[in-house]
């Protein structure tokens, strides 16, 4: 199948996992066209935490957002996470509301979707896999690793046949805790490449446990066509493997040699190597290598939560009792995969469990849910004990979440009003809906800052690498360069408070 492709997550996973979900627009633009030049295989840019932090914390349109990459990436396809029937979101959205996502993320530039389900139930996908054949987007299929009793090479293998049967177009094994381990790499490789010799097969690893270099050149070996990667200033910890040494390491093997340049990826990560100095504030205290993951399994992003949980409590001394129960917990819920949203359920519910000092005495609605079925089938079933102590004599579901859904565009149109200027306002909306009409709200109000703001906007927008001869980086006119007219500028990076 040719040389190996990279996937660039700087702009989405990378600072998702590093810095909060935090970077702002301004601050990819400078350099998208450069990132265009390098050849990736597609640059992830938009979906998992983004949308929402974009309107909850940034004031920014993530539609805005998606568009402004959109045209600088002539080449490049675009790529964002889909989470099945929970979208951009954290619950189950009715189908009408997924089928018109999905239209409108392809007509603003969105190539290709990679679509999971936290408890890895097809079901959930089904109608994510048809709104994106239907707009014309590649359907990317994710198996979500996570092991347990129940996670063999076989269950895997189970999930991505009933993927490519739903019309998958390539398949990606998504690794968000770290805890791939090389031997499985290649096992599980192997196995999905005999099955099915013809797919584009693409591995998501993070570098939490230190596993995953390691895993992706076993992966590679195995028949891995594409492995997902960060420029090296947003590399390593909870994010993905650097850019530069996964590219350097393959280019001593011919037959996997990416073909990409060092020199221009150089240029790259000497750009956000400044640009993350803006975020420090956001940094993640769990830096370098956790090697207790491969234990726990609980993600970056997860454990942030738990301590945060903990500390509020002032009993941050009982993360490694909520660490021993969250493991408990997981295997009485049926070993989810902890992604949002059951790594949320699953580490809250632990948190209660051991702060109240009795297990399940105080339940979370989500929990509840989970238990029920609301959020799709668990790869093992849940004990009849532990149902009934948190469900009673309820009974759980045991069709598609989705089906017991009524259609919400309609609805939505007519609670937000013309505070909606647009078919995208609607579906932020119906995602966020504080978020969304605070926004709004404050959009319509003029929102903005000083102008000496915009003026170091265009400055950073009119970046570029240095030449021979050439030390500046920025021109005398920044607005000028970059070919934004100021009032664009006004409008379109009107939104700086949070960074002030």
């Amino acid at each position: 199948m040719g040389k190996i492709g990279i996937t660039e997550t700087s702009i989405r996973d990378g600072h998702q996992s590093l810095l909060a979900t935090r970077m702002r627009t301004e601050d990819m633009i400078p350099v998208l066209e450069l990132m265009d030049e390098i050849g990736y295989h597609s640059i992830e840019c938009w979906g998992g935490a983004t949308f929402d932090t974009c309107l909850r914390f940034l004031n920014e349109d993530p539609w805005e957002r998606l568009r402004e990459i959109r045209k600088r990436l002539k080449k490049t396809r675009t790529q964002m996470l889909l989470r099945g029937q929970n979208v951009v979101g954290y619950r189950h959205y009715a189908d009408d509301v997924l089928y018109e996502f999905c239209a409108r993320a392809v007509e603003n530039g969105m190539d290709i979707f990679r679509i999971f389900d936290a408890l890895n139930d097809t079901r959930n996908l089904e109608t994510a896999f048809k709104a994106v054949k239907k707009a014309g987007g590649h359907v990317q299929g994710a198996i979500c690793y996570t092991t347990s009793p129940v996670h063999t090479v076989d269950h895997f293998a189970k999930i991505a046949k009933e993927m490519v049967e739903m019309g998958a177009d390539s398949l990606c094994i998504k690794d968000m805790a770290g805890i791939l381990s090389p031997a499985m790499a290649k096992a599980l490789v192997e196995r999905l490449r005999k099955d099915h010799p013809n797919i584009l097969i693409q591995m998501h690893c993070h570098d939490t446990s230190g596993f995953s270099e390691m895993a992706y050149l076993m992966g590679v070996q195995a028949g891995a066509n594409v492995i997902d990667c960060a420029l090296s200033p947003l590399a390593g910890g909870t994010s993905q493997p650097a850019t530069e040494t996964l590219v350097a390491a393959l280019a001593e093997f011919p037959e996997y040699d990416t073909g990409l340049d060092l020199e221009k990826l150089g240029q790259l990560a000497d750009y956000f190597r400044e640009i993350r100095k803006r975020y420090w504030k956001f940094e993640s205290n769990l830096k370098g290598v956790d090697a207790g993951v491969i234990r726990h399994q609980v993600p970056g992003g997860m454990m942030s939560n738990l301590v945060s949980q903990l500390r509020e409590q002032g009993q941050e001394h009982r993360l490694h009792e909520v660490l021993e129960e969250n493991a408990r917990v997981r295997a009485d819920l049926g070993y989810p995969p902890l992604v949002t949203p059951s790594s949320q359920i699953v580490g809250t519910q632990a948190v209660l469990n051991v702060l109240t000092g009795k297990r399940y005495g105080t339940v979370t609605r989500e929990t509840r849910n989970l238990v029920k079925g609301l959020y799709g089938r668990p790869a093992a079933p849940i004990a009849p004990e532990i149902q009934q102590l948190i469900l009673g004599d309820e009974q759980p579901i045991d069709h598609r979440p989705a089906d017991d859904l009524e259609p919400e565009l309609e609805k939505a149109k007519a609670e937000i009003g013309d505070l909606a200027q647009s078919p995208e306002d609607v579906l932020s909306y119906v995602m966020f809906p504080g978020p969304a009409r605070e926004f709004f709200e404050w959009r319509r109000q003029g929102g903005g800052p000083e102008r000496e703001l915009v003026a170091a906007v265009a400055a950073a927008m009119a970046w570029r690498p240095p030449t021979p001869g050439r030390t500046r980086a920025y021109p005398e006119n920044g607005a000028a360069a970059a070919g934004v007219a100021p009032g664009s500028l006004w409008r379109q990076f009107g939104r700086l408070r949070q960074m002030r």
